[in-house]
C-alpha cells in the first residue's frame, strides 16, 4: 500500500514538472515569435480597450501594412505598419506614473507645453504619449495617474463613481460636530454623487482639518459638500487613489509605479 502511495505522489510530481515545462515552452515561444494580438497592440497605443479594439477591428477600420484586417486574434510584428482610421498608430510600451501634482497647475491636456500644465511635470520621463486619470482642478493638490493604458484608462473611467478616494480638507474656520455627523450620514443639502466612506477630525490638530473618505467623480463634489454647510475649504489634497498613496513622493514629484500596483489597480 505504501508502494503505491509512493508510486501516486511520483506520479503526480512527474505530471506537474511536466505542465511547468510545456507552460514555459508555450511562454518562451509567445515572446519569441515577437507576435502581438492586434486588438492589444491598439489598446497599448491609448485608443480603447481591447474588447472595442474588436470591434473596429471586425468594423473594417483597422488596417496592417495597407491591408484591411478583420480577423479576430489577428497577431502584428514590431515592424508591422498598423492604422486607425487611417491614422498610423505607435507600438507604445505600457507605461504607469503617479504625480503628487501642486497647487495652480491645470489638468488640461489641450494646451500640454502650457507652462502650468501638468504634463510639464511628468515631461522626459518617458517617451511615450500619456494621459491622466483623476483629474484634479487647478487649486487641488495631490494624486494624478497618468498611463498610455487605454484599457485600464477605459476601466477605471467607468468605475469612477465606485474608485475611493481620500481627501485631507482644510476648512476656513472649525467643523462643527454637528456638520461632521450631517456629511457622514449624508444627510447634508447636495445634488451631488458624492459618497461619504468616512470622515473625521485629522488627530493631534484643530477642527479645521479634515480627513474625508469618498466614492465621487470629481474633487468639486467634495468642495460643494463643505460650501452647502457654510464651509470655504481652503486646501484640498487627495492623499490616497486606487490603492496608490503619496508615501515618498514629495509634492511636484512623480514617479513609476512598482509591477505590484499596476497588478493591484488592474484588479479594481
Amino acid at each position: 500500500m505504501r508502494d503505491k502511495q509512493n508510486d501516486n505522489v511520483k506520479f503526480k510530481k512527474s505530471r506537474s514538472s511536466k505542465n511547468n515545462f510545456r507552460k514555459r515552452q508555450n511562454d518562451k515561444k509567445t515572446i519569441n515569435d515577437g507576435l502581438t494580438r492586434l486588438n492589444k497592440h491598439i489598446a497599448r497605443a491609448g485608443i480603447c480597450s481591447r474588447r472595442e479594439a474588436d470591434k473596429f477591428i471586425e468594423a473594417g477600420v483597422v488596417k496592417v501594412n495597407g491591408k484591411v484586417i478583420t480577423e479576430m486574434g489577428y497577431k502584428v510584428k514590431n515592424d508591422d505598419v498598423v492604422k486607425f482610421n487611417n491614422s498610423t498608430l505607435k507600438n507604445q510600451k505600457l507605461q504607469y506614473i503617479l504625480l503628487n501634482k501642486p497647487k495652480n497647475y491645470v489638468t488640461n491636456i489641450n494646451d500640454p507645453f502650457k507652462k502650468n500644465s501638468i504634463m510639464r511635470l511628468i515631461e522626459g520621463k518617458c517617451k511615450e504619449d500619456l494621459s491622466p486619470i483623476g483629474k484634479l482642478d487647478k487649486i487641488t493638490t495631490g494624486l494624478i495617474l497618468f498611463t498610455n493604458d487605454g484599457e485600464l484608462m477605459k476601466k477605471l473611467s467607468k468605475r469612477i463613481q465606485s474608485t475611493k478616494s481620500i481627501y485631507q480638507i482644510n476648512l476656513d474656520k472649525n467643523l462643527l460636530s454637528s456638520d461632521l455627523k450631517k456629511i457622514k450620514e449624508n444627510i447634508y443639502p447636495h445634488e451631488n454623487k458624492v459618497k461619504v466612506l468616512d470622515i473625521s477630525y485629522v488627530s493631534g490638530k484643530d477642527k479645521k482639518e479634515i480627513g474625508i473618505e469618498i466614492q465621487s467623480p470629481t474633487n468639486n463634489a467634495i468642495r460643494k459638500v463643505f460650501e452647502d454647510l457654510g464651509y470655504n475649504p481652503t486646501k484640498i489634497d487627495r492623499v490616497y487613489y486606487c490603492g496608490l498613496t503619496k508615501k515618498n513622493l514629495p509634492r511636484k514629484e512623480s514617479r513609476f509605479l512598482t509591477n505590484e500596483e499596476i497588478t493591484i489597480l488592474k484588479r479594481q
